[in-house]
């Protein structure tokens, strides 16, 4: 909801700035987070071209997913580091996985921070190569990774 765009621009910046202090240099995450701006009325118009899914506790934003669905992609996933590893992104890939199911989709795909690809290999992802992608100036190293959807019979 638009409501959530505020939100969600300090989660980007935060998972980033903090969340991704292991594996980026401090360029890289400054480039990084400067992609997109923190307000409101940004990440309110990427709501507009696409589905997001909000994690919230007490009201407030606490991790997105932006999903693609024509295309079967995953834009974004971030969570507030903070409550990183506490099973927010899981729960956001299972009800993406779901509305992609639901679409016909049988394969959904990412490219994923070097934050997040060793989990989502852990999870039955696949491999798809390694680029590196531009951003204010800064080379920031990513993994494509696919996954084959499957309905789980209950």
């Amino acid at each position: 909801m638009a409501r959530d765009g505020a939100d969600q621009a300090e989660v980007f910046h935060h998972a980033i700035m903090q969340g991704a202090a292991a594996h980026y240099s401090v360029e890289q995450r400054e480039a990084w987070a400067s992609l997109l701006p923190r307000e409101a009325s940004v990440w309110v118009a990427r709501q507009a071209l696409y589905t997001t899914l909000v994690a919230a506790c007490d009201g407030r934003c606490v991790g997105f997913l932006e999903l693609n669905i024509p295309h079967a992609h995953i834009e974004t996933l971030y969570v507030w580091p903070s409550l990183a590893r506490r099973g927010i992104g899981t729960n956001l890939l299972v009800h993406a996985k779901r509305l992609l199911l639901e679409n016909g989709c049988g394969r959904v795909t990412i490219e994923a921070s070097l934050v997040l690809a060793d989990s989502l290999l852990r999870r039955g992802w696949q491999e798809r190569g390694e680029e590196r992608v531009a951003r204010g100036g800064e080379q920031l190293p990513r993994r494509r990774l696919e996954k084959r959807l499957v309905a789980v019979e209950t």
